[in-house]
């Protein structure tokens, strides 16, 4: 059984690939596209506009991984993956470092009992954190790719 985001997930990549060319499409191994038919949410409707930047469009961090995967797969060129590579290791050590600061054993307890403290850790705390930038320059280097072609 396959956990209930990555159905929804499975749902969303078939959807995204078959707007792909069909030259493109063929690259991807027909044993993945059938794990992916096999395994996705046939209850979930997904729809892309393909006017509209895929970045753009409602697609969960889930697929947006597998769409990655498939790309550094079957699609990148030696460049493009130690680049992609590169980039998954800084955001990785990015992800490291924000876990340790926020939860540093150290920094837990020097409240002291202060519930004033509290407040002001909880108002230093980032309030959103932004992932998307890499997925979207994700995207807009994979449609250049295949504008080109």
């Amino acid at each position: 059984m396959v956990n209930k985001a990555y159905a929804k997930a499975y749902t969303e990549v078939l959807e995204i690939i078959s707007y792909f060319p069909q030259e493109e499409y063929n690259k991807i191994p027909k044993e993945k596209i059938v794990f992916y038919k096999e395994n996705m949410d046939r209850d979930y409707k997904f729809t892309i506009n393909p006017e509209i930047d895929l970045a753009e469009q409602n697609i969960s961090k889930e697929a947006s991984a597998i769409i990655i995967t498939i790309f550094r797969d079957y699609f990148a060129t030696t460049e493009q993956k130690e680049k992609l590579e590169e980039i998954i290791r800084l955001n990785e050590k990015k992800s490291e470092i924000e876990k340790r600061e926020k939860y540093n054993s150290n920094d837990i307890f020097k409240n002291n009992g202060k519930t004033g403290d509290i407040k002001q850790k909880e108002s230093s705390l980032p309030i959103e954190i932004k992932k998307d930038n890499f997925f979207k320059r994700f995207i807009e280097y994979i449609k250049k790719m295949f504008i080109k072609n």
